[in-house]
């Protein structure tokens, strides 16, 4: 009996033995050589693999990065500029400083501005909500109220409203990672610059509807009118499907555009004084007068200038026929 069980243990040990060998064997053949720069990237990462880089992880980023031959495409919204400076000197890389982003809800669907017209009584989820429907509201393009981006926010940056129903961006927690822009149905979230000391413009609207439905559905939307876009001097103010846009790049943080919008659906944030729209309307108002009165005196001398060389012409035509 002792013989079998002695016999038994050594087969189990030799034959144990045999197939780590094999194993040891077959993982030498077959390994995979790993840049070990990767783990050194990986380290100086914040380890959010929150997916805001376009990767599904830090470490998934770090393998892009040590592959890529530049760090043009490659960005931790999360760790921001200081965390590329050390990926760049881990790979001895340049990197380009990126403009602080951050989350921008651009919706004035309050409850006060957009009454509701129906009650829903389903599943609490923006994605399911927009799918079965247009919204509880007369406006089919803004937020419909159920949080999906808050769920989807893992650093806590973003909550509802109970008094207006929409979504609150904290600026100090929001990382940009975008997470927040990819949860929402109907595309309201958008990272934008922060803009210096945190100042920075925008449109709170994305209708498309043209203005009296606009208007009609909420009273602090967007109608298209184009005013903003006729007062930036600065280019920065496009109009597309009845809707405006400021892009960031561009716009100089004047405000004229957020006095002379009539609705209000053009938002100054973190600016140190409040918008005195009346003396911004004023000075807009006096360059446009002046605007008009020196394309007045050009045409008039644009005018004369036609006048006279005719008068010339015909006299070198009576100076002709009495020759």
């Amino acid at each position: 009996m002792a013989t079998t069980i002695i016999w038994t243990i050594v087969i189990i040990a030799v034959l144990g033995l045999v197939l780590a060998l094999i194993l040891y064997f077959v993982a030498e053949k077959f390994k995979v050589e790993e840049d070990p720069r990767i783990d050194e990237v990986e380290k100086v990462m914040p380890g959010a693999n929150c997916g805001g880089c376009g990767f599904a992880g830090c470490r998934a980023f770090a393998d892009a990065a040590v592959k890529a031959p530049n760090l043009d495409n490659n960005f931790c919204p999360v760790g921001g500029n200081d965390v590329m400076k050390k990926v760049a000197a881990i790979l001895g890389y340049e990197v380009k400083e990126k403009a602080p982003q951050v989350a921008v809800v651009r919706c004035n669907g309050t409850c006060e501005n957009r009454p509701r017209t129906n009650q829903y009584d389903g599943f609490a989820s923006c994605k399911v909500k927009a799918a079965l429907y247009s919204g509880d509201t007369g406006c089919s393009y803004g937020c419909v109220g159920c949080g999906d981006c808050v769920q989807a926010c893992t650093f806590g940056a973003l909550s509802m409203d109970p008094a207006t129903g929409l979504p609150v961006v904290d600026e100090t927690k929001c990382t940009a990672c975008g997470a927040c822009t990819k949860a929402c149905p109907k595309h309201i979230i958008e990272l934008r610059a922060k803009g210096p000391r945190g100042m920075r413009m925008y449109v709170s609207c994305v209708n498309k509807d043209k203005g009296p439905a606009v208007k009609k559905a909420c009273s602090a939307a967007c109608i298209g009118c184009a005013l903003c876009e006729k007062t930036c001097t600065h280019g920065a103010i496009v109009m597309a499907d009845n809707n405006a846009y400021i892009d960031f790049t561009k716009c100089k943080l004047c405000r004229e555009c957020e006095a002379v919008c009539p609705t209000g659906a053009i938002h100054g944030i973190n600016f140190p004084k409040p918008l005195d729209k009346e003396a911004v309307k004023a000075r807009v108002n006096e360059r446009n007068r002046k605007a008009r009165e020196a394309a007045a005196a050009a045409a008039a001398k644009a005018k004369e200038e036609a006048a006279a060389a005719a008068q010339v012409v015909k006299e070198e035509k009576k100076e002709d026929n009495n020759g």
